[in-house]
Parts: structure tokens; sequence; C-alpha cells
């Protein structure tokens, strides 16, 4: 059975893996603080329906109350660790089934298994506040097994943490003209791929928000990482296939065990 994959604009995608849906980072917003989306539809509606739900960290483009209340009731919410403690809004989602993980855990959903591995990336709720909870990664496996990045810089010993993998949904930019520390750049998520070696990786992160009022500064860190990786991927992990997906596109992805 084929493992579909469906880009829906910065971190938020969908994996349809054994008939289950899997949504990640979901993020539905016109506008967040600064930032406001440049490129793509908002997610339609049906882009909420999901079995299993991954929250990465706790950055408000990846933990988004808003988009989060609009989950179906009964939804399975997988953050990290002390994520309601620090996120109070959490706490009154009650209509989710929310469960606190960490690296190393494995959560089961229906026919599917979900493993938290760890990140290199900053885990509080900015722009205040202690750093509480540790950034997470996800490695969902049915069919294919399918790594979420979330956000993450390269770290020592990546590829044992990760382990095998089959798609890897890696992030290639961001939300502004610069990259501070444990992020992906193109160049830098094309040596993951070679870490990972994963049979097809999706660019995600990348051309969707910009803060307001910056438009022509460094517009090529908005327009130019998806490209960009498709190149440095060819150069530097050439066993890899990447699928530069629109905002809303799909792809099935067949896998060979």
């Amino acid at each position: 059975m084929p493992v579909e994959v469906t880009w829906w604009g910065h971190a938020t995608c969908t994996v349809e893996d054994s008939g289950i849906r899997v949504l990640t980072d979901p993020l539905c917003a016109r506008r967040l603080a600064h930032l406001r989306r440049r490129r793509g539809a908002l997610p339609p509606p049906g882009a909420l329906r999901a079995d299993v739900v991954l929250v990465s960290h706790l950055h408000a483009d990846h933990l988004h109350l808003p988009s989060l209340a609009r989950l179906a009731p009964g939804t399975r919410l997988l953050v990290p660790r002390g994520a309601p403690r620090a996120v109070p809004g959490l706490r009154r989602l009650t209509h989710l089934r929310v469960t606190e993980v960490a690296a190393g855990d494995t959560t089961a959903v229906d026919g599917l298994s979900v493993r938290a591995v760890p990140a290199r990336h900053d885990g509080r709720r900015l722009p205040v506040g202690p750093r509480r909870c540790p950034a997470l990664g996800y490695v969902v496996e049915g069919e294919a097994r399918t790594y979420f990045a979330g956000d993450t810089g390269l770290f020592d010993g990546m590829a044992e943490a990760v382990g095998p993998v089959d798609v890897a949904l890696l992030p290639v930019g961001g939300w502004g003209p610069f990259l501070g520390e444990g992020h992906l750049d193109a160049a830098r998520a094309a040596h993951a791929a070679a870490r990972l070696a994963p049979r097809s990786a999706v660019p995600v992160h990348y051309g969707t928000y910009w803060p307001i009022g910056m438009d022509a500064v460094r517009p090529h860190e908005f327009h130019a990482p998806g490209d960009e990786f498709a190149r440095l991927a060819a150069r530097h992990a050439p066993g890899v296939t990447v699928h530069r997906l629109g905002h809303g596109e799909s792809v099935r992805l067949e896998v060979a065990r």
C-alpha cells in the first residue's frame, strides 16, 4: 500500500499510512504575531481531520493553539513531555486526548507506531519562559517509516537516533531572513538526507510565512530553499529522491520492504 504525504505549508503535513491519518504541527492561520502567510491558500477544513496529531515543540508556529482547538473531539495529540505545564492554554483543549512523550517513547495508534526521537532545537515557549521541554522529531511506522523532523539542526548520532527511514520530511528554511541555531537550511538538510539515507525526502518549513514589512529583505531565503535543497541533495545524497511539493500538493510513495 502506498504512503501519501501532503504538504499544507510551513511544518504542517498529512501522512496517510495504512489508512491512518497523521497530521504534523498544524498551523492554519493567515497571520501569526508579526508573520503573515504569503504563499499558499490556508489548509481546507478537511486538512485538520486526523487520527493522531504530532507537535514537535512549543514554539507558536508549531504548537498553535487556535489550530489545535479546531481538531475534532477525541483526536489523539502527542506533545513533548511537560508541554501542558509550560503552555497553560493546552490544558484547556479538553476535547483532545493529549499524551506527553519524550525521546525514545513509542506510542501505538491503531495500526501505526509513533516513536519520539531527539531534535536539536530550543524547546521553550518563546519569547519568555524557562526551558521546560525538549524539542522532538517523530518516526511514524506502518507500511513505511516516515521521519518528521520538526525543527532541528544537525547533531552527532542523528542517524542512529532516528534509525532507518523510508521517507524524511525535512525543514529546509524558516520564516525570516536569517536562521538561528538549531535549524536546517537547504545545505544542512541535504547533509541530513545523506546521513539518514531515506528513499524519499520532502522539503518543508519554508516559503509560507514571512515577517510583515520585510518582503524585500533577503527574499531568496523565502523563495529558494526548496529548489536549493533538491539541487544539493542530488549532489550529497544522490540515492534520495526529492519530492518538492507545492502548498496543498500530495505525493504517493510506493515503499518496498
